[in-house]
């Protein structure tokens, strides 16, 4: 995993700093290189993060915002809160229950005794809920029937500092408040922030940053207290999610299993929460990595999340393709036509990959496949010329060899790469001859001679039956390590008619790989590991080498399932629900890879975001693939290959989108799929 950037908001990675070059000692020897300490990144797994972009109030399970660590409240990366503390008679109630309410809510309840010879009972309750877009209502109720008369003081600070400064350590000290209508200000070179307090307080210590109020609670009686963060001349924030995708709000899933309702509910709300606007086009919308560490756009998940919520509807879809557009790399040189992406660290075992590439593979595929789904011509016309310039980039940097490396030029030739540029040139010939666009044939010849030479290339024999390799070095030497990526092998790509595009293994290799991928050595029993267990580099919390990705588990799953390896589909997918469970639904983009036990419960890495976009979309792709739905909107019709074993017993999905309409499906717990609402018109193929 890479540390974040500078400034995380951006999406973008960070400069690397080169080691210090020591000076030679006498004699010629270098000295050995001072040690440095690695960065530290303050630990996100237990906070409750509350989103709505681009704001976030991240707190801990106490309620009180200390200023230690990330807790906060944001606003595009800046931390405008940093300390939000109650006491209530001097005193700090003691935390009870924190919870999420939904992506953009936490309520917290603690209590208080007031008398020492009350007995064990709390006298007051004070409960409080906190909002992303900078909102928290505070709520004094009496527990006890006697008046009772309670000073109440908040007392708040802040640094104003970036994300990326929080995270890496680098914050500074409060600033210094000053009192400002009926609440604090602050000010620095960075910007200028206000809370304000509705009641407005009985007095105000800017020296402290502390407010004060004089309450009176009758026998069961209430007092509310509302703060507001602002950034001085910004109004409230407005949750891009709240006004666009109206269908993303009301998809839902019921049957046997009460699970699925909960996991594409919770699903949806955090993809809501993570949407975000392009600032030159605003009525363009793409989905932010993830919170807390990629607040921005990062194209390649944004890509690959959207691709995953097409089931939803193409808004998404052609918010994210129309951005990164504008976006493409234009001119001539080897990067023409690419779509620009950080440089990223992918793993113990091959140098960083980049994930430019992954997007410029990426970004065709998902027109093709919104194409299918019902993104209107005048849409798919208007994006086509970006993604021709993706496919010459393609072709242009294989040249007359057949391997695409990884990064590009020089680098390794990365199996799951071969298996986004393979999907590349089918899907994209596809769109092509479709629309009368030239270049389909030299697409599908490349894509044919990758076949052959990857079949032979790529994979590796052992007594076990065999493996596709990780990667080719660039001298040709196979890297014999089984990964999660290999999963992509298996994700071919939707064409006409309800057809899949071939893949790049044979019939056997398939079925060799599907074995692997359901075997202890990856299936963890929480979801596919991204290095298997018996590779020396393994390590359960390794985010390439052994952790649990989402995005890849939910490929194999889908994949698995439309090859029809049903038995190993439905492990993974039961694994996933079961971690889903633990995490309250709320999926992080990865956990540690530990095998599961009875009665156990996955482990959280701590330098995961949740929500990540790709974890929640893939909440989404998870349930649909049950149904196994493949559209063809151009040609009016849709297929349905369900999974045959229902894994999940009945399963219902209701408003989703097909060719721009809302479209229903039930799978029985025969695994057979009937249609229960689409578009007139629509007609359902074989």
């Amino acid at each position: 995993m890479s540390l974040p950037a500078p400034s995380p908001v951006s999406g973008r990675e960070g400069p690397q700093r080169p080691a210090p070059t020591p000076s030679r000692l006498p004699g010629g020897q270098a000295p050995a290189p001072v040690p440095r300490r690695p960065a530290q990144l303050p630990p996100a797994h237990a906070a409750l993060i509350c989103v709505a972009m681009p704001a976030l109030a991240i707190s801990t399970e106490q309620g009180q915002l200390t200023g230690r660590g990330l807790e906060g409240f944001y606003r595009a990366g800046r931390r405008l809160l940093s300390r939000c503390e109650v006491r209530v008679a001097g005193r700090e109630p003691l935390a009870v229950q924190a919870r999420m309410l939904s992506a953009d809510r936490a309520r917290f309840v603690a209590t208080l005794r007031t008398s020492a010879d009350g007995g064990p009972d709390p006298d007051v309750v004070v409960e409080r809920t906190r909002y992303a877009d900078g909102t928290e209502r505070i709520i004094l109720r009496s527990a006890t029937g006697r008046l009772l008369r309670l000073p109440v003081e908040v007392s708040l600070g802040t640094d104003l500092a970036e994300l990326g400064a929080i995270a890496s350590g680098n914050t500074g000290p409060e600033l210094p408040a000053s009192v400002h209508d009926s609440g604090m200000r602050w000010s620095s070179s960075a910007g200028h922030c206000a809370v304000t307090a509705h009641p407005a307080p009985a007095d105000a210590l800017a020296s402290a940053g502390l407010l004060r109020w004089e309450v009176e609670l009758p026998p069961g009686g209430t007092w509310s207290l509302e703060l507001r963060v602002r950034t001085e001349g910004a109004g409230p924030v407005r949750a891009v999610g709240h006004g666009v995708s109206r269908s993303l709000a009301t998809a839902r899933a019921a049957g046997d299993d009460p699970r699925a309702r909960t996991l594409l509910d919770r699903s949806v709300e955090d993809l809501q929460a993570l949407l975000m606007r392009d600032p030159e086009h605003p009525t363009d919308v793409h989905l932010a990595a993830g919170a807390p560490w990629r607040c921005g756009l990062a194209p390649a998940e944004a890509l690959a999340a959207a691709r995953m919520t097409l089931p939803l509807g193409t808004r998404i879809a052609v918010g994210t393709l129309r951005t990164l557009a504008r976006r493409q790399l234009a001119g001539k040189g080897p990067r023409a036509g690419m779509i620009p992406g950080p440089v990223r660290n992918k793993g113990p075992y091959l140098p960083p990959g980049c994930t430019g590439i992954e997007a410029t593979l990426l970004f065709p595929a998902l027109l093709a496949e919104a194409w299918r789904w019902g993104l209107s011509a005048q849409e798919t016309e208007e994006l086509l010329p970006a993604a021709e310039r993706c496919l010459r980039w393609l072709l242009a940097a294989v040249g007359d060899g057949v391997r695409l490396p990884d990064p590009y030029p020089g680098g390794p030739a990365r199996c799951e790469t071969q298996a986004h540029a393979h999907r590349a040139a089918l899907l994209g010939a596809d769109l092509l001859d479709a629309h009368g666009r030239a270049g389909g044939t030299g697409l599908r010849q490349w894509a044919e001679r990758l076949r052959a030479t990857f079949r032979e290339d790529f994979w590796v024999e052992d007594r076990a039956g065999g493996r596709p390799a990780a990667a080719c070095l660039t001298d040709g030497r196979p890297v014999p390590l089984l990964t999660g990526g290999a999963a992509h092998l298996l994700d071919t790509g939707l064409l006409g008619s309800g057809a899949l595009a071939p893949g790049l293994l044979d019939k056997v290799q398939t079925e060799q790989l599907a074995r692997l991928l359901g075997g202890p050595a990856m299936d963890s029993g929480w979801g596919l590991r991204s290095l298997g267990v018996k590779e020396a580099a393994y390590n359960p919390f390794g985010h390439r080498g052994g952790a649990v990705r989402i995005h890849e588990t939910a490929v194999a799953v889908s994949g698995l399932a439309a090859a029809g390896y049903e038995k190993e589909a439905s492990g993974l997918l039961r694994g996933v629900m079961a971690a889903a469970e633990s995490f309250d639904y709320r999926l992080p983009e990865m956990y540690a890879g530990e095998q599961r036990t009875e009665g156990g419960a996955p482990l959280p890495h701590p330098a995961a975001c949740r929500p990540a976009a790709t974890s929640a979309a893939a909440g989404v792709q998870l349930l649909t693939a049950l149904a196994g739905i493949r559209p063809d909107a151009p040609s009016g019709t849709v297929t349905l290959s369900p999974v045959r074993s229902a894994p999940l017993g009945e399963l219902g999905l209701t408003a989703l989108r097909v060719a721009g309409a809302p479209f229903s499906v039930r799978v029985s717990r025969l695994g057979l799929a009937m249609v229960e609402e689409a578009a007139e018109g629509l007609q359902l193929g074989v």
